[in-house]
């Protein structure tokens, strides 16, 4: 069965519940760690820097951040100055694989809705070999909760049979559970950073 086939059993519909359930406490535990640690992102960067020995010259992603999400632009910006070539994702659509579009900074960026920015259509188009993915929560098996729109599941589904990427997911040590939900189409990550730590999954 394909992935867009595995998303619509009952089975999955049920998990899909559950997980609604979890992101409401999830959400409460985010807003905890992000007034408890308002340098987490300075502290994650160095500490990813100091554990993770990324390709050189690397495309590399990240997210525009939202509300209290652990925000990567200061991870982004250092990243250009080491010679990686920075990305932004570009939603294409419900149910689709998301795009990454170039992304330097001072670049102007479009108004995406919802409160995110992502690159016009006149920045050069790159499948990344790094991403930084958002999350709600995070466990030690390496599985994270999403926001329920299933995109960076599809979009490492799709580069991953293309070829080898590392997906790092970054958030507040506070946003760990004991254990994720997760169902048959979810992406393991290879990574996770924290402001304490870097997990690093087989």
């Amino acid at each position: 069965m394909n992935l867009e086939g595995m998303m619509n059993t009952p089975i999955v519909d049920e998990i899909d519940q559950q997980k609604k359930l979890l992101r409401k406490e999830a959400k409460k535990n985010r807003v905890e760690a992000y007034r408890r640690c308002p340098d987490a992102a300075e502290r994650l960067c160095k500490r990813l820097f100091e554990e993770i020995s990324l390709p050189a010259k690397a495309v590399v992603s990240a997210y525009w951040p939202l509300g209290d999400e652990l925000d990567p632009m200061p991870l982004l910006h250092a990243l250009n100055i080491k010679g990686f070539k920075p990305v932004l994702p570009v939603m294409l659509g419900a149910g689709k694989p998301l795009i990454f579009r170039s992304w330097a900074p001072g670049d102007e960026l479009d108004d995406a809705g919802f409160g995110t920015k992502e690159p016009g259509a006149d920045k050069e188009e790159l499948e990344p070999d790094v991403l930084f993915v958002p999350l709600l929560a995070f466990d030690r098996a390496g599985y994270r909760l999403g926001y329920g729109g299933g995109f960076y599941d599809r979009t490492l589904d799709k580069l991953r049979a293309k070829k080898s990427v590392t997906a790092i997911g970054i958030a507040y040590a506070g946003q760990e559970m004991p254990a994720v939900i997760r169902g048959p189409y979810d992406e393991p990550l290879n990574y996770i950073v924290t402001e304490q730590e870097v997990i690093e999954f087989s």
